[in-house]
């Protein structure tokens, strides 16, 4: 059975948003804005508006290339999908095998040109765990505008332009699934509550796609902190857009934090850390993707059997509904 690429695209934003790690009327709340936004705005200047943001919040993720409605049965499935994985693509098509759709977990195209924009989730997030709205905003302000300066120099649609040229649909997933990982995450460590930080290892290890990582040298380790070391609240970090302000983690530890779960860490944010005295377990960052892709695919297929091919680092690990409620 097929689905359409509009409404692939579309339950996985839908996906996102209900697990957004935010809540659902955060979420619809800044949709609301952004409609009047859009209607305070000159005719001029609406004719560039993204007015796809009236239905997604996550700019960061688009259909960047496709009508909408092609149908699609098999999809090339990446953490990254950049030229080398479209030209694959292609010489697969060539040999016979289908491929109907490219889906790209980190994005491409003008979605990367606006990842700095969804950085903005990461306040209210950082408020639910303890740190007063004004200063996670006013944190966070300037790592924004740091990446948005980072970003302007970017060749952006390289990858899109190759797509366009061969002719094959083009999809990017990045806040959704990381909303999919965070949220999972959060749910079984608020669950299970680990004492220990080998406690939270073990839960990590035993998840399937953190457990491939390990027997590629490249599982979750402890970069802060020592196996005995008590746990205290988790904090997983795994969503909105790249890694947020430096000077944050004062307020993380006076809302309560002791654990940090984190795709990854730069160094300069791991010292901080270290001087607030906060553990700091580092999942994977390609894992981590990964089990967002996963669960994101699975809440889209559900009653549609789409082929998947892996490529770019993701592995295709199905959690039936008999399995849905284990890690």
């Amino acid at each position: 059975m097929y689905m359409k690429l509009r409404d692939i695209y579309t339950k996985a934003v839908e996906t996102g948003i209900e697990n957004d790690p935010r809540g659902r009327d955060t979420v619809l709340k800044y949709l609301e804005r952004s409609k009047k936004d859009f209607d305070e705005l000159k005719p001029d200047d609406q004719e560039s508006f993204d007015q796809e943001s009236f239905a997604n919040p996550y700019s960061d993720s688009r259909i960047l290339y496709g009508t909408g409605d092609e149908e699609i049965k098999s999809i090339l499935v990446g953490i990254d999908i950049e030229v080398g994985e479209i030209l694959l693509a292609d010489n697969l098509r060539s040999k016979g095998r289908q491929v109907d759709l490219l889906l790209s977990h980190h994005p491409e195209g003008r979605a990367f040109a606006n990842l700095y924009t969804v950085m903005q989730m990461q306040s209210d997030i950082l408020n639910r765990f303890g740190v007063p709205i004004n200063i996670a905003e006013g944190l966070m302000d300037g790592r924004i505008k740091e990446v948005e300066r980072k970003l302007m120099p970017v060749n952006h649609t390289r990858a899109v332009d190759a797509a366009r040229l061969l002719g094959i649909p083009f999809l990017c997933l990045h806040t959704p699934a990381d909303n999919m990982v965070a949220s999972h995450l959060q749910r079984i460590f608020d669950e299970k509550k680990p004492y220990l930080l080998s406690d939270v290892l073990d839960i990590l290890k035993n998840i399937p796609e953190y457990k491939a990582a390990k027997n590629n040298s490249v599982g979750p380790k402890i970069v802060l902190g020592s196996k005995n070391r008590k746990a205290g609240k988790i904090f997983v970090d795994m969503t909105g857009g790249t890694e947020g302000a430096k000077d944050i983690f004062g307020s993380l530890t006076t809302g309560g934090v002791s654990t940090i779960v984190a795709m990854h860490i730069g160094e300069e944010h791991r010292k901080e850390a270290e001087k607030n005295h906060l553990n700091v377990i580092v999942a994977g960052h390609i894992s981590s993707d990964t089990l967002g892709l996963n669960l994101l695919i699975d809440e889209i297929s559900k009653g549609d059997s789409l082929e998947i091919l892996e490529c770019s680092g993701f592995n295709r690990f199905s959690r039936s509904e008999s399995t849905r409620n284990q890690a």
